[in-house]
């Protein structure tokens, strides 16, 4: 499938409410774990939490620990941090590190459903910070973002858990916060297996191999996007949205 029979195959449907994962979905890179390891080599961590958190990881990576609970504690370690102090670091980071690794037909995908007037969610189990600052690539207001989020005191960051949108908590704060049904759903990985099961239309794009055997058991729609392709109407919505 190309990409213009990708989007046309989804703008087709005319959804009306539309969510989408983010990491290896909307951009390339695991932003999650890429900010973890940035944020420890630029010193925004105090030692102490920076040198647990690697330990932490790698016993994650070793599957010592579950992926949401490694997705709690990487937003749970920046408590007492200014949430100013960290929404800087993502924003530079972003923009650093994933900014040119989005798929330019997931940006023009997101554009042309939202001209369509469709209500566009991202869910997803990397912190908020990093999510909210991607989204103002696409346009979507950090009010329809469903990130990794701690409560907030006096302007810092707690260890308090709001929510962690991971597996079957992806369509829990879909249910709790969109209060719509789902017309499409886009994922990568078999963490948004029940995100895209919730949904009426189902996409798994550049999926892992996991979620490639459900997607095809189950008849989802499949797509690989280029991040090296290059789309004349993506090209002028970004020189838009950058001025």
């Amino acid at each position: 499938m190309t990409s213009r029979e990708f989007l046309e195959s989804v703008l087709a449907l005319r959804p009306r409410v539309a969510v989408f994962d983010c990491d290896g979905t909307l951009w390339a890179p695991d932003a999650g774990e890429r900010f973890l390891r940035w944020e420890i080599r630029h010193g925004l961590l105090p030692d102490d939490v920076a040198h647990w958190v690697e330990r932490r990881y790698a016993d994650y990576l070793a599957g010592k620990v579950e992926e949401e609970t490694m997705c709690g504690e990487m937003v749970t370690i920046h408590a007492g941090l200014p949430v100013s102090a960290i929404a800087e670091a993502a924003g530079r980071f972003f923009s650093e590190q994933i900014a040119e690794k989005i798929f330019p037909a997931m940006r023009e995908l997101v554009r042309r459903l939202r001209a369509q007037g469709a209500e566009v969610w991202t869910v997803s189990s990397s912190n908020e910070w990093i999510i909210q600052e991607g989204m103002r690539c696409f346009g979507i207001p950090a009010e329809r973002v469903l990130a990794a989020a701690v409560e907030v005191v006096a302007g810092r960051a707690t260890d308090r858990l709001l929510r962690v949108p991971s597996g079957p908590g992806k369509p829990a704060v879909i249910e709790r916060h969109v209060g719509a049904e789902v017309d499409a759903a886009l994922g990568n990985s078999i963490w948004d297996r029940e995100m895209l099961a919730m949904a009426r239309h189902a996409f798994a794009i550049n999926p892992n191999r996991d979620l490639e055997q459900v997607a095809r058991e189950r008849g989802w729609s499949l797509f690989w996007p280029d991040l090296h392709e290059t789309l004349e109407s993506d090209e002028k919505a970004a020189a838009g949205e950058d001025r």
